[in-house]
């Protein structure tokens, strides 16, 4: 506790050194004051306000921050309005622009401290009362919270939400989330961001089913890549810390039931904090019962927290002669084949290889891994053994860039091995040339595909056998 007091006073104290004369922030040290930048800053303050987590010996220094960095945002937003007026521009027009809506979503974190002159205040107001539906999920969030902190909950709860959940699509595995939400240049493009500040509305409008739904998305977008910037994390935090610290709640038992074998996180080995823990059976305990599996959370009494998620997975490793693996059937779907490659007049032929296709000595074969991923994936280890009598020609590992996938592709004894940082929900092919060296009869070898910090999410190619005379 000393130390984390010690770290937030430092990084409370890094905060005031960096606020310039006009109360505004610069983007970085030295440069001119930065209005998004501020409103973003004084965001984060009212979040911590509102988690209760800014620490209670700098009360005063948060005060002051906050109080001159408003009054340089409400002069800001005072020129914005002055410049409508000054051009003559149509004021019943859409007038309403992303820094605008950020800022009233802002302000309504501070109601509480007075905005000396409100012309442009209430006419950014009245904005997004008419013209809200014009706006993205992003925007729509915004003036949702802004309009609920100001007494306009039946607006919001007849109108903006039902505007914003219609357009969402929940899956039982991957939760609620919003398809048209895509990364872009500008910072209100950022779909971890609008996900975390829907999660926020959802909770303010008291709908725990929705907004425990957008959280196993928000967890899921963790689980197999990364929140992108420290921005999209830190507001991925204060949305799973929104339901009272409950997503970390330690106090809970969990009891796993596999078939008449039972395990639970009381016995032992519990990670702290995260409540992590792990548990691997021998080969001599595993029966086929085992396949029946039930999952119970429970609370101790008194707890009235809700009811949140827990996540976890099971793994079974058994040793199977490799052409009679059969293929896996996951979220990632993996097809490998074999093609003879043949020079004729006209042009390049590829003959598939089947199970009664009869290999030559010489043939030159092209090994052909078809991916499918139904989710964006990050640092994926994709292996493809190969038959012992193959002889591959690309011997130099490089990197590649095909149909917009980067990858490295480096070439082994027994297998070509391909690392791919980002992959991109959709379907791509692998392939790569190899000679018929000896004969005999030799098992095809399998492609396995796996998610590096995920490894959950993994997959292979069905097993088979080749016959070369």
């Amino acid at each position: 506790m000393v130390k984390m007091s010690a770290e937030a006073t430092g990084a409370l104290k890094k905060l005031q050194d960096m606020q310039l004369g006009d109360g505004g922030f610069a983007w970085f040290k030295g440069g001119y004051a930065d209005r998004y930048i501020t409103q973003y800053i004084l965001t984060g303050m009212g979040r911590l306000q509102q988690l209760q987590a800014v620490p209670q010996l700098n009360t005063a220094t948060v005060n002051s921050m906050v109080a001159n960095a408003l009054q340089y945002l409400d002069n800001e937003e005072n020129k914005d309005h002055a410049h409508l007026l000054k051009n003559k521009v149509n004021l019943e027009a859409d007038n309403l622009s992303q820094i605008d809506i950020q800022y009233l979503y802002m302000r309504s974190y501070f109601s509480t401290v007075a905005i000396s002159d409100k012309k442009a205040y209430s006419y950014y107001y009245q904005q997004v009362m008419k013209y809200w539906q014009h706006q993205s999920e992003y925007m729509k969030g915004m003036i949702a919270m802004t309009l609920l902190r100001t007494n306009q909950k039946a607006f919001v709860a007849a109108r903006i939400y039902p505007s914003v959940i219609e357009n969402a699509v929940a899956t039982k595995e991957k939760g609620m989330y919003w398809k048209n939400a895509e990364w872009g240049y500008y910072w209100y493009q950022s779909p971890i961001e609008q996900q975390a500040l829907l999660i926020e509305l959802a909770e303010a409008m008291q709908k725990k089913n929705d907004a425990d739904e957008m959280r196993t998305w928000l967890i899921n977008q963790k689980q197999t890549t990364n929140w992108k910037t420290t921005k999209a994390t830190a507001d991925a935090c204060f949305a799973l810390l929104l339901n009272n610290g409950n997503m970390v709640d330690a106090d809970r038992k969990v009891t796993i039931q596999l078939g008449d074998y039972t395990i639970s996180n009381t016995d032992g080995n519990t990670q702290a904090g995260t409540g992590y823990f792990k548990k691997v059976l021998p080969q001599n305990k595993v029966d086929a019962g085992m396949g029946n599996i039930t999952v119970n959370v429970e609370t101790p009494a008194g707890n009235l927290k809700n009811n949140s998620t827990s996540y976890g997975a099971v793994y079974w490793q058994y040793f199977e002669d490799m052409d009679k693996i059969t293929q896996a059937t996951t979220s990632l779907t993996l097809h490998k084949k074999l093609f003879i490659e043949n020079n004729t007049s006209a042009g390049r032929i590829l003959m598939p290889v089947d199970a009664d296709t009869v290999l030559h000595v010489g043939d030159k074969v092209i090994v052909r891994v078809e991916l499918k991923t139904d989710r964006n994936l990050e640092y994926i280890h994709l292996k493809d053994m190969r038959a012992a009598g193959m002889e591959p020609v690309n011997v130099l590992s490089e990197y590649k860039w095909q149909d917009g996938l980067g990858y490295y592709e480096s070439t082994k004894d027994v297998a070509t091995d391909f690392f791919i940082s980002n992959m991109p929900k959709g379907s791509y092919v692998f392939e790569y040339p190899v000679y018929i060296t000896h004969t005999g009869t030799f098992s095809g070898g399998i492609a396995t595909v796996q998610c590096m910090y995920a490894p959950e999410f993994s997959s292979h190619s069905e097993g088979m056998k080749i016959v070369v005379e």
